[in-house]
């Protein structure tokens, strides 16, 4: 048996809110990082942590609302955020090298050599 919408506790409704504007927030936050940061390197920084905390957020706020709604424990949506954190930093990373090796092949001197000097003692 689902509990009506409209007999939620308050403490869900505003927990709810807040942890959906804090997601929407932390989402658009990434967005905007994207779109105005000056380089590659760091425009791709800004929307993995954009995604990946905005969608924790999200994430919670559903597990609480329809794990209250429902009367039940719902907590399938744990397999998004495992699935959203493992996949978010990988990707990152395969970006950023393909990017990196891009800019070393055109001999692009603003990014590290591939073999940085060594110390001499």
């Amino acid at each position: 048996m689902t509990m009506p919408v409209a007999d939620l506790p308050l403490w869900v409704v505003i927990g709810v809110s807040v942890l959906l504007l804090l997601g929407s927030g932390l989402t658009l936050l990434g967005a905007i990082g994207l779109l105005r940061l000056p380089t590659f390197y760091q425009r791709i920084h800004a929307p993995t942590l954009g995604t990946s905390w905005g969608t924790g957020a999200i994430m919670l706020a559903s597990i609480l609302y329809f794990s209250i709604v429902g009367s039940r424990a719902v907590l399938h949506e744990i397999l998004i955020g495992v699935f959203v954190t493992l996949t978010t930093p990988v990707t990152l990373i395969l970006l950023a090298r393909a990017a990196l090796h891009r800019d070393r092949t055109e001999g692009n001197t603003s990014v590290p050599s591939a073999n940085p000097p060594q110390d001499q003692p």
